[in-house]
């Protein structure tokens, strides 16, 4: 029996972000009243890791300054809340820390209550999309290919999928696919996105096949991935499409931390050799903080004959999957053909079953 990748569905609750115990008791019954529970970070530091995945934040403004400098990424449904005289000029640092409203107690006590009514806490983030990040255990392992075969996969399957390259050094994943000729915009004509992005408008700009849409580099000079930019761009990619696959660079950057957070389900990719394994310890401890579902995929060959088990017990998780040697994948690769887009093969069948399971939608159709 193959190992299962199944992701029940994440129950997201309200974040309120605040010190002030007054305040929290306050929150706390205009929830009640919505119907709903939260879940309460003292500060900053607390909130970061679920800063973007909750469905509606509530910032205190005992806690406003500290978030602005902790930089904390700017998001959509920010509520920066207080009492009167807490938040003159409240304007002022919601626009600043990119807040969408200012509710101030007691006048908005019925607008809160209706903001938590609207919530369903059983109802998984990002209204059905799935968000999967994947990684390399250590460089060439084969991370940005399984990326690749996953979002090829889900689109064979009528999904709606979105694959994005956050790994600068990874080369583009247009050229994984053999898209480098299609017109459509990169990150570089992205980097400026800033706070909500229409969905449908970035679905257009963006190179695309039937229903997969790719967001990568171009051969231009390097930049930085602004956080913002990430941000929006997941934010967007929950609302307007079905599957999400996000390649990610071996040391995170904050770009990648941000995706990293927003995944429902991420992947390591580590070969079945000793050195391989060793380098992957330290991906995994950089990245277990910011996704609690991570999962090992352990590719062939192994000339030590280390089993994928021992791997997966090496890194303290668990066994998502195996992928054998796949001589024709690499040649098909060179000629530009995108990995698993035939539906055969190790790479393939693995694909369809993550897809399956993170998905409930049976990824073996034709394209």
């Amino acid at each position: 029996m193959p190992p299962r990748t199944t992701v029940p569905p994440i129950r997201r609750l309200p974040l309120v972000v605040t010190g002030d115990d007054d305040l929290l008791d306050d929150v706390l019954r205009l929830a009640a009243v919505g119907g709903t529970e939260v879940e309460l970070a003292r500060d900053p530091a607390a909130a970061r890791t679920r800063w973007l995945p909750a469905p509606l934040v509530l910032l205190g403004a005992d806690q406003a300054q500290a978030c602005l400098r902790a930089r904390l990424p700017q998001r959509p449904r920010l509520v920066l809340l207080g009492r009167a005289g807490q938040l003159d000029p409240g304007w002022q640092i919601a626009e600043l820390i990119g807040a969408e409203h200012v509710a101030t107690l007691p006048a908005a006590e019925p607008w809160l209550v209706d903001r938590f009514a609207e919530h369903d806490p059983d109802r998984p983030a990002g209204v059905g999309a799935r968000v999967v990040a994947v990684l390399g255990g250590r460089g060439g392992a084969g991370a940005s290919v399984l990326a690749g075969g996953l979002a090829v996969t889900a689109a064979r399957a009528r999904l709606r999928t979105l694959l994005v390259d956050a790994d600068p050094l990874g080369g583009g994943l247009d050229l994984v696919l053999g898209w480098e000729q299609l017109e459509g915009l990169r990150w570089p004509s992205l980097t400026s996105a800033d706070g909500r992005v229409d969905a449908p408008a970035l679905v257009q700009a963006l190179p695309s096949r039937g229903d997969l849409v790719v967001l990568s580099w171009d051969r231009g000079e390097m930049l930085t991935l602004p956080v913002t930019a990430m941000a929006a761009t997941v934010d967007a990619a929950r609302r307007g499409r079905d599957f999400v696959v996000i390649d990610l660079p071996r040391q995170l950057d904050d770009a990648a931390v941000v995706a990293l957070q927003a995944a429902d389900q991420a992947f390591v990719v580590v070969p079945a050799e000793l050195r391989a394994t060793a380098a992957a310890t330290r991906v995994v401890a950089a990245a277990a903080p910011h996704c609690a579902a991570l999962s090992v995929v352990v590719r062939g060959p192994a000339p030590g004959r280390l089993r994928a088990s021992e791997v997966a017990r090496a890194l303290g998780l668990p066994l998502a999957g195996t992928l054998r040697p796949e001589p024709g994948l690499c040649r098909g690769l060179e000629r530009g053909e995108a990995p698993a887009a035939g539906g055969k093969g190790p790479l393939a069948a693995l694909c369809q079953r993550i897809v399956t399971d993170l998905t409930g939608v049976p990824a073996t159709g034709a394209a």
